[in-house]
């Protein structure tokens, strides 16, 4: 990454993408360097200015913000996609995650969260917001895989005391709160979070996030 971070717009609406270009411009360390109106010319761009980080709207015409998600993610590998979203399709937010999203964020997020998220994901971690991954859960519940009384095999390498980490990570836990709540050090939070990310082959932290939902760990 240079110093300055490099942000692309992907929305159908150009009064959202004016809105973005204003906040992020006025960021010293960032600045936008595309605009799509739709998700297949996103990807055709995006291709050839390889951005630090992707503004994605889930809904846009020609090609949605999910199979748009999954093309960059095959295409640029050092670039990291956010979604946005009002979650009025919310089924599509957790396929855009599940193809290699960076994290999500509503597009109603206070200024100041949506550019730490941006520089978050820059940084190379993801962006899982508890109010927001509650209200994602609300919705996408029915998606989920249903595995009554069954225990997952993925489970079967952690330990306890990391599936307690996995179980935090969920709930939208910082490391800090981690380290908190189950009284260890934050440095220990780290290296539980990257033996799980090791173990359970996850891209990121919002993988871990839809493994302990899919395996039942955890329940919204």
């Amino acid at each position: 990454m240079t110093d300055q971070i490099t942000v692309f717009l992907a929305d159908d609406q150009a009064l959202v993408r004016s809105g973005f270009r204003m906040l992020i411009e006025a960021e010293a360390d960032m600045s936008v360097v595309g605009e799509a109106s739709d998700g297949a010319e996103a990807v055709e761009k995006i291709g050839d200015l390889g951005p630090d980080v992707v503004l994605m709207d889930i809904r846009m015409p020609v090609m949605d913000g999910v199979e748009a998600t999954r093309q960059v993610v095959a295409l640029a590998v050092n670039t990291r996609v956010l979604v946005l979203t009002t979650f009025d399709l919310d089924e599509y937010v957790f396929a855009a995650l599940k193809a290699g999203a960076a994290g999500f964020m509503l597009k109603d997020a206070r200024p100041a969260d949506l550019l730490n998220a941006i520089r978050t994901v820059a940084a190379g971690d993801s962006v899982v917001a508890p109010s927001a991954t509650r209200r994602l859960l609300d919705h996408v519940v029915p998606s989920l895989p249903d595995h009554p009384g069954a225990i997952d095999e993925r489970l079967d390498v952690l330990t306890e005391r990391e599936r307690e980490v996995l179980a935090e990570v969920a709930h939208g836990a910082t490391n800090s709160e981690i380290a908190a709540h189950l009284f260890m050090a934050e440095g220990t939070v780290k290296t539980h979070i990257g033996r799980l990310l090791n173990k359970l082959h996850a891209r990121d932290r919002v993988g871990l996030v839809l493994i302990a939902y899919e395996t039942g760990i955890v329940h919204p």
